[in-house]
């Protein structure tokens, strides 16, 4: 991209900075592209030069490649970098950068789920979770209010860390969230009694009524017991989860998506129904919903049980 010129290391930037909106999509797209791009300057390619044929090779390559622990990178995976280089190129086309797009016609692996692979708690493993959290400070209070807003609101890990002291307020005599979901879009959802309960405690105890704007899941200062000014990150909320989970016994490969898929598990359990849960999750279809749907798990269960020897 370098010898491209400075108007194409121009729009390769523009790129990143001006169209793409969501953090973690710039952050996944950027390591494909460079990946690709290191790819086709050890072959000695430049930009004008490549072709449909260089980018199948490169796909073909990538899928085919081992990671550090044996595996392959997975489906998903492969169709998202591809995904990536066709945007850029795309932009760069609409630059006048380069004439066509060499990675149009491409097509990555198929894919197809009707199951997502995060790990779901049973409700009881859920409660013994939060019920095993010492809620006698400050620390305790936030990640218990954290972990239940996650579980009974079906937010994504990134809305909820991302919420501002403001983002809960009133709304007649009830609680509500403002989650700042994909695309920029605004989603407010009313919270549940019992993680109205965990919030209220964590907003008592941590004293935020004077710095509304501030973040309202906010980092500790060493082994102390005292919370910094700074918002946590989705890393942060996964060790917290981890280490919380360790510490109740579960032995399930917890995550911070692991509420939202059990919120959604335990709520269809009871007789909800599958579209409200897609608009209690901000989902765009029921179907994105269903991948985290894990009833079927428990008959599956029942059912192998019954071959007996």
């Amino acid at each position: 991209m370098i010898r491209a010129g400075a108007s194409a290391q121009e729009r390769f930037l523009e790129f990143f900075a001006a169209t793409i909106r969501n953090p973690n999509t710039r952050a996944a797209y950027f390591r494909a592209v460079c990946r690709f791009f290191k790819w086709a300057d050890e072959r000695h390619l430049e930009l004008e030069e490549i072709r449909p044929v260089h980018v199948a090779a490169y796909v073909e390559m990538f899928g085919n490649e081992e990671q550090e622990d044996g595996s392959k990178f997975s489906p998903p995976t492969i169709k998202q970098h591809l995904a990536g280089i066709k945007m850029l190129f795309d932009y760069l086309v609409t630059g006048q950068i380069v004439p066509f797009n060499p990675a149009a016609a491409v097509r990555g692996p198929r894919y197809s789920t009707k199951r997502g692979k995060t790990p779901v708690l049973t409700a009881e493993e859920a409660k013994e979770l939060i019920n095993s959290i010492d809620v006698s400070n400050v620390i305790g209070l936030r990640d218990r209010a954290l972990i239940g807003l996650m579980l009974y609101s079906f937010s994504r890990v990134s809305a909820v860390v991302g919420m501002r002291v403001t983002d809960v307020f009133m709304q007649g005599k009830r609680t509500w969230i403002r989650l700042a979901e994909k695309g920029g879009k605004n989603h407010e959802v009313p919270v549940h009694h019992i993680a109205e309960e965990y919030l209220d405690a964590y907003l008592e105890a941590a004293g935020f009524q004077k710095s509304p704007n501030s973040p309202l899941w906010r980092t500790t200062r060493g082994r102390s017991q005292q919370l910094t000014a700074k918002g946590m990150s989705r890393v942060d909320a996964y060790c917290m989860i981890r280490r919380r989970a360790a510490k109740a016994g579960i032995d399930a490969a917890v995550c911070n998506h692991t509420f939202r898929a059990t919120g959604i598990t335990v709520f269809l359990e009871n007789g909800g129904a599958i579209e409200t849960a897609a608009q209690i999750a901000a989902h765009e279809s029921p179907r994105t919903t269903k991948l985290y749907d894990r009833r079927a798990d428990k008959i599956a269960l029942e059912e192998i049980e019954r071959i007996k020897l």
